[in-house]
């Protein structure tokens, strides 16, 4: 399961807008992708160099800068300088373990958010910081590695398909804020399908390590609670937000968006309800096996209380006790306790307590 809290002792007592990377260490060298186009034109290329990311600053076409690593300081000290970013922001950039959030610089809008992606290798729901900056007439996104849910933006702005290469910069903000919203419903089904196995499971038959799965589902419920709901506010932010860098054609897709998230809220919280209620029906199921055991010893015992009592008066050593000398006593006594038995027994079921 992934860390709640990422350590920070490292940039305990340095000044504000100190760039320290707080996250995964890596050592590939970052990748840089670099989108211009407008309603009639479109080109892209990939480098590794910031340099060349230069000369489109004051092109008038809409241009994306997508950024995969961010653990090279001295690049994203540049791309501020050439950019006119905060030193805040590129703090808040560098800083992996942010909460989701927006900030209106007024130049440009900064969002940060949480993509969710699964583990393949341990069924796991990880968590990758993304980092949107929206001026003008570009966009800065930045990741913490190659590979992303971005792909289907790309796809629509090289084939020129919809509106995306009619509108603005916000409207691209506003595809990638859809496109991470989107993946979370195919995180949550996944969650489903494992939610709704575990539930047959612990209905059919409970074992002591459905509980570690129920265990482990719930942290994940959190951890998505915890990347998830903040951002219904950035959404709500920006929807509402009076900055001009916003258009309000835009805004009836932020809402749409909007809702999106309010939906995925609404289903994490549903999950987590069911697997309260899941570890409840676990704990009493194994309250109702442990009763029915203790009802079968109880019954057990109980029948053979007599039958003791019994088998303890005759097997005192008295001299004088004239059934000893009886030449049916055995087989009488034995009748006898076989009867009391059977009657105990037909008793119990007439009860309904077998």
């Amino acid at each position: 399961m992934p860390k709640f809290i990422k350590k920070r002792s490292k940039k305990a007592g340095l000044p504000p807008g100190t760039l320290i990377h707080i996250g995964e260490r890596k050592t590939e060298k970052i990748k840089i992708t670099i989108m211009d186009y407008d309603e009639t034109q479109f080109q892209v290329r990939e480098t590794e160099t910031l340099e060349e990311c230069y000369p489109f600053k004051d092109r008038p076409t809409i241009i994306w800068i997508n950024i995969d690593g961010i653990h090279e300081i001295e690049t994203l000290e540049k791309l501020g300088d050439c950019f006119d970013l905060h030193p805040l922001t590129l703090e808040d950039i560098l800083n992996t373990d942010q909460r989701p959030k927006i900030e209106d610089y007024g130049e440009y809008i900064f969002i940060v958010l949480k993509m969710l992606y699964p583990d393949d290798d341990t069924d796991e729901i990880l968590a990758e910081q993304v980092s949107l900056v929206l001026g003008q007439n570009f966009v800065i996104s930045f990741q913490e590695r190659e590979g992303d849910i971005f792909n289907s933006v790309r796809e629509r702005i090289r084939s020129g398909k919809g509106r995306i290469r009619k509108m603005g910069a916000d409207y691209l903000v506003y595809s990638l804020l859809d496109s991470i919203v989107d993946n979370y419903f195919i995180i949550l089904e996944k969650l489903g399908e494992r939610i709704e196995f575990l539930e047959e499971k612990l209905i059919i038959n409970p074992v002591p390590e459905t509980i570690n799965l129920i265990h482990k589902l719930k942290r994940e419920m959190i951890f998505l609670r915890r990347s998830v709901w903040p951002l219904r506010e950035v959404i709500g932010s920006i929807e509402r937000g009076e900055s001009s860098l916003i258009k309000g054609s835009t805004n009836i897709y932020l809402r749409d968006v909007y809702d999106h998230t309010i939906q995925v809220i609404d289903t994490i919280e549903t999950f987590r309800d069911i697997l309260s209620g899941m570890l409840d029906i676990y704990l009493s199921s194994v309250s109702n096996r442990l009763n029915a055991v203790m009802k079968v010893l109880t019954i057990i015992a109980t029948i053979f209380m007599p039958l003791t009592f019994i088998a303890g008066i005759y097997g005192m050593n008295f001299k004088y006790m004239p059934e000893l000398e009886w030449r049916l006593g055995y087989p009488v006594i034995l009748l006898t306790m076989v009867s009391i038995g059977v009657l105990m027994l037909v008793s119990f079921r007439k009860k309904k307590w077998l």
